[in-house]
């Protein structure tokens, strides 16, 4: 995978926030080099916020994105800066741009607020600095100038500097594994996998075994009994597509540990015991209840969609209760979750480490248990115990 295929939910994510006309557009068109966003003399040129993927130097894959002014006004104003507020639940690193021939004032100071709020490390860049000079008194003030380039690279290097822990030691299960270990890994092939393609999730684990030195195993489930029966040896692990977990759990034996790639996703995004103890919501879901089954991306869905379809179909099956189903997609993610007794999340491959946060915290705030695909397919296929053993985080409680 290059650097260009770099899933957004691995990239860093860098916002730039501030007024209106602080010069917001041009500062990250001059970080970028790039014609990123429209600039004006207008204010409130920018109103929904301007994503771009890309590479940046000295960083790597990054998101970059612009937000509208926290100062906009009016009723459309107020939608705008409800959204510049919700990027900042997916922002690793944040620019706060200040016009430095105006100076900071009470809107700039909230933003400051919230970023310390929700503990994102940031930078308070004084924009137009070649004509309007401004002495730095805190280390994270720095002046810049994007028209004429002055600091946009010791800008950039400072975001650097705060963006540099961004995924370290993380591990999708490659932790779990030594030199010349087999792994199985077991993908059925159908309508959520077009020819020619895997999904994400079934990439990463791949590429983190590999990174392991250990040896790969693909196998369909229809011929996950051949497999383990021709390797003649038995495998470190088993991986497995939750869609097809109560299968592969009868043909995988008890000694070899099993697992999910939903799973390790919980585990690598960092909800994996919250999703542990929000599965045995399933159980206690009565008659009315509602559950929101939401999703990271956006997908056309398909008749035998896991989300819409499959995950429904065995909550009712399994609970013998009348519930009810809401949908989300994306970055729509309700900020009231009142109405809903539970949340099945993805596996969360498309969004970052922050935002999954963000929302399960959210769930977890306002009482409501959270939970994923993985952990709750196990969970009503009975088998939860024993795909969570493998694990470091739950194995040593067994011992």
């Amino acid at each position: 995978m290059s650097l260009n295929d770099t899933p957004s939910g691995e990239r860093i994510h860098i916002g730039f926030f501030g007024r209106r006309n602080a010069g917001k557009s041009s500062v990250v068109n001059a970080v970028t080099g790039q014609e990123l966003s429209v600039v004006s003399d207008v204010k409130g040129t920018t109103t929904d916020p301007v994503r771009k993927a890309m590479e940046l130097l000295p960083m790597g894959p990054v998101v970059i994105i612009d937000t509208a002014g926290l100062d906009d006004e009016g009723e459309l104003g107020e939608l705008r800066v409800k959204k510049t507020k919700q990027e900042l639940n997916r922002t690793d690193v944040a620019v706060l741009v200040v016009d430095s021939s105006v100076g900071m004032n009470d809107t700039d100071k909230e933003i400051l607020t919230l970023f310390k709020e929700k503990s994102i490390p940031y930078i308070i860049a004084y924009n137009k600095s070649d004509i309007a000079p401004h002495e730095c008194t805190d280390a994270n003030e720095i002046a810049v100038s994007a028209l004429s380039g002055t600091n946009i690279n010791e800008l950039k290097e400072r975001i650097a500097a705060l963006s540099k822990t961004h995924g370290e030691n993380r591990r999708i299960v490659g932790d779990m594994l030594s030199e010349g270990d087999i792994v199985v890994l077991v993908t059925p092939i159908d309508e959520s996998a077009p020819k020619g393609r895997m999904i994400l999730p079934q990439i990463q684990t791949l590429r983190d075994i590999l990174d392991s030195d250990a040896l790969v195993v693909f196998t369909k489930e229809n011929q996950l009994s051949l497999t383990l029966e021709k390797l003649g040896t038995k495998p470190r692990m088993v991986i497995t597509d939750s869609q097809v977990f109560g299968m592969v759990s009868r043909i995988v034996p008890e000694g070899i540990p099993l697992t999910s790639f939903s799973i390790l996703m919980a585990r690598y995004k960092g909800f994996l015991e919250t999703a542990v103890r929000g599965a045995e919501a399933i159980s206690a879901l009565r008659d009315g209840d509602t559950v929101l089954i939401s999703e990271g991306c956006t997908h056309h869905r398909q008749c035998g969609d896991i989300g819409s379809v499959k995950l429904p179909a065995l909550l009712r099956k399994t609970t013998d209760v009348n519930i009810n189903i809401a949908l989300s997609s994306g970055r729509e993610f309700p900020e009231d979750l009142s109405p809903y007794s539970l949340v099945i999340h993805c596996g969360s491959c498309m969004l970052t480490e922050k935002e999954v946060d963000f929302r399960r915290k959210s769930a977890i705030g306002q009482g409501v248990p959270f939970t994923n695909y993985g952990i709750a397919i196990a969970h009503m296929n009975g088998i939860l115990k024993r795909s969570i053993a493998p694990l470091p985080e739950f194995s040593l409680r067994t011992h």
